[in-house]
């Protein structure tokens, strides 16, 4: 049984043409070359003065040259046949992650050193290292919302995004956490596709409704891991004077030291409304390997690997005939030695 060829470029086919004209122009410049020299020399003083080629081998080359032309062409458009299976692993699609990142005065409390903020930022920087493949944005939000970085695969831009980060990305003052999980919302593409939310705050709102924030984000097919910053005790958001660079600590309208507390319930009832789940670092450090194996890594869509039939190339038996005929050509193309009596 003949087995079906196949060509990997089958559009080469027309390379034919251009082939075929330089065959046609080779046959005139033969048939010139000869006329020229008749013009000039009789048939006698020909063949003594001039090594002429038979005329039969002076086909024959021409034939030869066609060949390797034909042949060579045929191996530019890589004829496959059938052979055995493979493995043919499918693109891996990993979740699209937007960091919501609180950035109100609160997450200048150094409760966690040596602030809640530059913690934050340093844990997500060590978390980007164990996301590859997934594409990541970044929200920032105090008394409204700013989309920082669109979703992206390119991590280097994130993180340097992220560097620029502080209290003064959003102009306006308070925690509205609910703004920034919304914010989050618009960032993510329409269709299919895992998604999720790290909300990084210390839980401190100002009426902007989280929890309904959260059902738009369950009803959209988004969890939300939320990431709780601060201690539960309290502590001092302290502030440097504009003026002197003196730092003190924030005080109320009524002089009164202001001092920010840990919200867990809130951001504990924000994640579960999702489906997700919150992670309550307070003052030390993150489990990053905890976060990334229980509540990313199952929302991707692991490789997926299939069996295909593995083509086989054959060119490479027409690229021996096109060097079997290019050394042949060669061959038949010497000048044939004139003996000592043909000189004579």
């Amino acid at each position: 049984m003949i087995p079906e060829v196949r060509f990997a470029h089958p559009g080469l086919v027309h390379l034919a043409w251009a082939a075929a004209g330089l065959l046609a122009l080779l046959v005139w410049l033969e048939g010139r070359g000869q006329g020229a020299l008749a013009r000039v020399l009789s048939a006698l003083m020909q063949t003594r003065l001039v090594a002429r080629v038979p005329r039969g081998r002076r086909i024959a080359r021409l034939c030869l040259v066609g060949g390797v032309l034909g042949f060579g062409i045929g191996a530019l458009m890589r004829p496959q046949t059938a052979g055995g299976n493979e493995a043919a692993a499918r693109g891996r699609t990993a979740a699209d992650v937007v960091v919501v990142l609180d950035v109100s005065r609160s997450m200048l409390a150094a409760d966690a050193a040596p602030s809640r903020l530059l913690r934050a930022k340093a844990d997500v920087m060590d978390l980007v290292g164990q996301l590859e493949g997934a594409r990541l944005g970044l929200v920032a939000f105090a008394g409204r919302a700013t989309l920082i970085c669109p979703l992206t695969p390119d991590q280097a831009y994130f993180q340097l995004a992220l560097r620029g980060v502080d209290t003064s990305s959003v102009t306006r003052g308070g925690t509205h956490i609910g703004a920034g999980i919304r914010e989050a919302l618009r960032a993510f593409d329409a269709g299919g596709g895992a998604k999720l939310i790290l909300l990084i705050t210390d839980g401190e709102d100002h009426d902007s409704y989280p929890l309904d924030a959260a059902k738009q984000a369950q009803r959209d097919g988004v969890r939300i891991v939320s990431i709780g910053f601060g201690s539960e005790q309290g502590a001092e958001i302290p502030l440097p004077d504009p003026q002197t660079g003196a730092v003190a600590p924030l005080r109320d309208s009524g002089g009164n030291v202001v001092r920010s507390r840990l919200d867990g319930e809130t951001l504990r009832q924000i994640a579960l409304a999702t489906g997700g789940a919150y992670v309550p670092a307070r003052t030390g450090a993150l489990d990053l390997e905890s976060i990334v194996s229980e509540h990313i890594a199952p929302l991707t869509v692991a490789e997926q690997v299939s069996e295909r039939a593995a083509p086989v190339d054959q060119y490479q038996w027409l690229l021996a005939a096109a060097l079997a005929c290019l050394l042949g050509a060669a061959w038949l193309g010497r000048a044939p030695r004139l003996t000592p009596a043909e000189a004579a």
